[in-house]
Formats: structure tokens, sequence, C-alpha cells
């Protein structure tokens, strides 16, 4: 028998026989609901309102993108990448992404998103550089406004929320992209930064690339909901669903969603379903947990290919427009291929700039002591060559 049960109580009435009226949701749950299928338009009738041009600048990007992925494994193959997690098969949700943005607004992407960052206007050297284990980041932040690249999984996602709310509060017509992988989900900082996103309604988008796999994991070892656009609601966002592979659809919807946010309607959660093609990095075997069959499936709804019937239908995909598109990959990838294969000149003291604004007294003492081991290393080594060089004089007839 519980309190509320005890004979007499002043609680045990039929009028107070529910939850008080703090239980009520704050917002109608329907509207946030996602759809029951990913939304697509490539392949529909509504394929048919979307601008040519549009079309034919995803068309470029995608194979650039294609092409893109395809030096950067070589590279690593090579040795001069340390590790590549390439986003062949998820072109599409990256070049959306990038497209969908202004200049003012952030995008945080995860490692595996170079391409997003390199769509957006990075030096695809600069975006490659923390892979290669070269330097902290590669690039300047504020320059594209590209928050550096997060291996950590979502760590990156309140950084975005909180850049977000700070701009609002600042006046700033800002909005911020946060990316992460379906594994990254399964994160606390996932759940952090939407519930503080909702609570803020913060002018921010959060791009779930589902790709299947969470480095070996599949997705239903990870979560029970019927999908992750679904994790939204619980927070008071919408969820979108939509076909990855599917570029005008998911940069319409990602679109829509930046455009919601600068309007003040707070967060999306968009949930993309795509499929990672190679494996997780070069260091996994991706046969280990998944059949070749399955990656045959989904070679068939690959996004490049889908995307080309539609320009084929409009007669876009023209013999001058597909050799400008690969010529201009081709001389992207041969420049990459070129700066890559040249060693870095490289500074180790740089190890102890832009970790923080000031320098900590830890870091202060760690960086004199690698300069006294620098000092004594070039003099030891001048040492050495004046020896050398004493004793072939003395050789000498």
């Amino acid at each position: 028998m519980t309190v509320l049960e005890q004979p007499g109580s002043s609680r045990n009435k039929s009028s107070l026989a529910g939850p008080p009226p703090a239980w009520r949701p704050r917002v109608d749950p329907a509207p946030l609901l996602p759809d029951a299928a990913p939304y697509r338009l490539l392949g529909t009738d509504a394929a048919g309102r979307l601008d040519s041009g549009l079309l034919t600048r995803l068309y470029a990007q995608l194979v650039r993108g294609r092409r893109y992925n395809a030096q950067a494994t070589a590279l690593t193959r090579q040795g001069r990448l340390a590790v590549y997690p390439s986003s062949t098969g998820q072109e599409a949700c990256e070049v959306a992404a990038a497209l969908a943005l202004e200049e003012r607004d952030w995008l945080f992407p995860s490692y595996r998103d170079t391409l997003a960052a390199v769509a957006r206007g990075l030096d695809p050297v600069q975006a490659l550089t923390l892979l290669r284990g070269d330097w902290h980041n590669g690039y300047d932040p504020h320059e594209h406004r590209i928050a550096p690249l997060c291996t950590p999984l979502a760590t990156q996602l309140p950084h975005a929320v909180g850049l977000a709310h700070a701009a609002r509060l600042k006046g700033d017509d800002v909005v911020a992209l946060a990316m992460v992988g379906d594994g990254g989900t399964s994160e606390g900082d996932f759940h952090e930064a939407l519930n503080f996103a909702a609570l803020w309604q913060a002018p921010v988008v959060f791009l779930v690339q589902n790709n299947g796999f969470a480095i070996s994991v599949p997705l239903a070892k990870q979560t029970a909901a019927p999908s992750l656009a679904h994790k939204a609601v619980g927070y008071g966002m919408p969820g979108r669903l939509v076909d990855g592979n599917d570029a005008p659809a998911v940069h319409e919807v990602l679109t829509e969603a930046v455009e919601r946010a600068r309007g003040g309607g707070g967060p999306t959660l968009v949930e993309a379903v795509t499929y990672r093609i190679e494996a997780h990095t070069n260091a996994d075997d991706a046969t280990r947990y998944r059949a070749d069959s399955e990656v045959e499936t989904w070679r068939a709804h690959d996004p490049i290919a889908l995307l080309e019937r539609e320009l084929e239908a409009r007669r876009l995909l023209t013999e001058e427009f597909v050799g400008a598109t690969r010529d201009g990959a081709e001389q992207m990838a041969a420049d990459l291929r070129e700066r890559m294969n040249a060693d870095p000149v490289l500074d180790p003291m740089d190890l102890f700039n832009h970790v923080f604004a000031e320098q900590t007294s830890q870091l202060r003492e760690q960086a004199e002591q690698l300069r006294a081991e620098l000092a004594a290393e070039a003099a030891g080594h001048t040492e050495d060559a004046a020896g050398t060089d004493g004793s072939a004089e003395e050789a000498r007839p």
C-alpha cells in the first residue's frame, strides 16, 4: 500500500488520482516525429521540381569527393597517411552538409568528415594533416569556420551547441551544423548536446550519418529505437529521416533545418541512412563482420549513380560536362598526391602552440624541457661533426 492508498489520505481523491499537471508535455510530440520511411527525391515525381544548377553542382562535388577518397586511401597504403577513415558511399551526406551552410555558419566535423571540410573550401592537404600525424589540426578553424576534426566520438556536439548558443546571445546570425556517426549516438555527449540544444533553442543542426556500423558493431546492437531520428522527440526537437545517398534530398532536409534554426525555430536532428562501402579505416578488416553481398547491394544504391540517372533524364550529363568534372577531380588528386609526397618541415615546439589561449604552467615547463633537449641534441651533432672533420684533416697526406 502506497501513501496515496492510505485510508483517509487527503491525497486519495478522485480529482488527484493521476499525476499533477507538471507531467504534461511542453510541446505536442506529433510534429516532432520523423517520417516512417527515409525521405527521397531522386526517382520520385518530386524530382522534377529540383533546380538543374543545384543538381550539376552536387554531381561535380560528388565526383570530386569520390576521387578525393580514393586518393587519400592510396596515400595511406603508400605510408603518407597514418590512417584514413574513408567516406566512400557517404559522399552525398558530406557534400550536402557543406553546401547547406552559409559562409558565416560553422561546421563541426568528425574524423570521417574531411570531405565535408574540403567541400566547404578547405585545402585537401590541410584537411589530411591531422591524419598524417604532422601537426595539431592542420588548418585555422576561423578561416573557413570549420571546427577541428574530432577523433573522440561525439565530443564536438556540445561544442557546436555552445558556439551556436553563444552566437545567438551575441546577436550573430550563425548556425552550427554538427556531424556524427551512428556509433556516436551511443555516447553521453550526444544526449547532453541534444538536451541543452533543445532547452536553449540553440541554432544548431545535428546530422547523424547512419552508415550501419560503429566499426564492427551493427546499429541493431546499439539501439532498440525505431530510428535514430526518433531520439529527437525525447529532447523536444524535430527528427528527420532521409535517404543519405540521395544528395538533393539530404541537401533539402539540411537546408530546411538550417533555415529553421536561423529563424529561431531551434535545433533539428537529421538521420541520413547511408552505408560505409570501405572499411572503418585502413586498420580494419570489414570482411570479419559483414558479407560482400551486403556491400554489393549498397553499391547499387550509389549516390553518384542515383544522381546520374536524373541528369541523364534531363540531358544534362553531356560528354563535355562529365569530362570537365572528371578532369577537375583528377587535377585535385594530382595536386594532393604531389604535395603529400613532399616531406613537411616541422618545428617540435609547435606541440605547445594552439592548445590553450594562454599556456598553463605545466605546458611552459614541458616546453622548456623540450627546448633544452633540442639544444643539447643540436650541440651534440655539432661536436660530432667537428670531430669527424678533424679526423679527416689529420688523415690527409
